[in-house]
């Protein structure tokens, strides 16, 4: 996926430019998250009346009830998954409408991600196609059940706020991987946590507060 080229106009590739150097100002230092985050034309995965926020700091709505998130959160949370790490293969559970998962294309070898809205995966598809990611594999399911068949995955990252940690993704984690995803706190905020899994079973590290949609269970 290096190198994508998709003939947008000079005004978006310096306006992703901008954003990326936001983005570095924020504290995101991984130069492969950067350069991913500044190859992704976020504007072709919102809506045409949307675009020209497309690049500002918003969760911005996708349909379905669902948000695209932050550029800075997608950065935070994919620079904690490789950090001192070499991407390996990587599960994304919430598609939504694709932004993610292709910025997660440009840095993992192997991306699968999975999503409970039919009608929603479908527009992801759509928002992809041009990106020709053939390293990315998209699944209708549900989340909370993660993908069996492709595990176990090096990285996890979830898209919406679970109650507690989905025992089903804790068990696709690898040996050496990680997970990060929002889990709701008992003040009724939502803190990013960090799962990593070792011989000696899981260590969870809480971290910065978010908000993200509610994690919902089966397909739909």
């Amino acid at each position: 996926m290096a190198g994508l080229s998709l003939g947008v106009g000079m005004t978006s590739a310096r306006t992703r430019a901008r954003m990326v150097a936001r983005l570095r100002e924020r504290g995101i230092l991984d130069e492969r998250v950067l350069g991913a985050l500044g190859a992704v034309p976020r504007h072709l995965f919102v809506e045409e009346a949307l675009a020209s926020r497309a690049y500002g700091d918003d969760a911005l709505p996708i349909g379905f009830g669902q948000t695209i998130s932050h550029p800075y959160v997608v950065a935070r949370m994919i620079e904690l998954l490789v950090r001192d790490k070499k991407p390996g293969r990587a599960l994304e559970v919430g598609t939504g409408c694709g932004y993610q998962a292709a910025v997660l294309a440009q840095i993992f070898p192997e991306v699968y991600s999975i999503e409970r809205i039919k009608g929603l995966l479908e527009r992801a598809r759509r928002n992809l196609l041009p990106l020709r990611a053939a390293n990315l594999r998209l699944a209708h399911g549900d989340g909370y059940a993660g993908l069996e068949q492709a595990a176990p995955f090096d990285s996890i990252i979830v898209a919406a706020a679970a109650p507690s940690l989905p025992q089903a993704l804790a068990r696709q984690l690898a040996q050496g991987g990680r997970m990060i995803l929002p889990l709701a706190v008992p003040d009724g905020g939502q803190r990013l946590v960090m799962i990593e899994r070792s011989g000696r079973g899981f260590l969870e590290s809480e971290l910065d507060p978010v908000r993200f949609v509610p994690m919902e269970a089966g397909k739909a």
